[in-house]
């Protein structure tokens, strides 16, 4: 089994596009008994000492999500109360759920992706992402119910943090196959237009092809 690591923050709109990817140019390529996902933590709110601002989100997902309309993202719809202002519980869950298996944690990873980004879900909150992890089907709730109250997994995710910040890790998201090769948020050039508080998001580069290579990479 290869191995491809994607180093991101649950927070972060173009990880969710660069994972929901990743998992289609797998089934493409007929790949996904060879290649596992391994995520691993860049703390956005950790780096900026803040909550990932939701008026960056707000236009970034709109941009970010006609790239792939199926996976069903949109501006966040629920109580401007009920926003999920960190992600550190949820990336912990992602990380508790390896001593399942890998599969298991990159199933975890990409529905709780979904939960926020499409039906704007407080991922912060314990019981939604207990809820999440209910709905995977596979993964061992109990078990990784355990986990979190142990807080088993709790310093992995600012120890893999610091690791990036200290490595290669040029920021969310950023993935590598094992012979070191990485690519920073493949396939996309952006820019911004305008003044803050209007300014929108433009794509001025879109390869989705490039998640071919990278896997094709990754078998190698």
């Amino acid at each position: 089994m290869h191995t491809v690591t994607i180093w991101s923050d649950l927070a972060c709109p173009w990880a969710g596009l660069a994972v929901h990817r990743l998992w289609a140019a797998r089934d493409r390529l007929g790949l996904v008994d060879d290649i596992a996902f391994d995520h691993r933590v860049f703390a956005l709110e950790v780096v900026n000492a803040q909550p990932t601002p939701k008026p960056a989100l707000d236009a970034e997902i709109p941009a970010i999500g006609a790239l792939e309309p199926q996976m069903r993202w949109q501006a966040w719809s629920a109580r401007e109360s009920t926003y999920a202002v960190s992600t550190l519980l949820p990336m912990e869950a992602v990380q508790a759920a390896k001593e399942q298996s890998l599969a298991a944690s990159a199933l975890l990873d990409r529905a709780l992706r979904t939960a926020f980004y499409a039906d704007s879900r407080c991922i912060s909150m314990r019981h939604v992402v207990l809820d999440v992890a209910t709905e995977c089907g596979t993964v061992d709730v109990p078990a990784l119910t355990e986990a979190l109250d142990r807080g088993s997994a709790r310093a992995a995710v600012l120890d893999q943090h610091r690791e990036a910040v200290d490595g290669p890790v040029e920021g969310s998201p950023h993935i590598f196959v094992a012979d070191g090769t990485g690519w920073h948020n493949p396939g996309i050039e952006s820019h911004w237009e305008g003044e803050k508080p209007d300014r929108r998001l433009v794509i001025d580069r879109d390869e989705s092809s490039v998640y071919d290579e990278i896997l094709r990479a990754a078998a190698r």
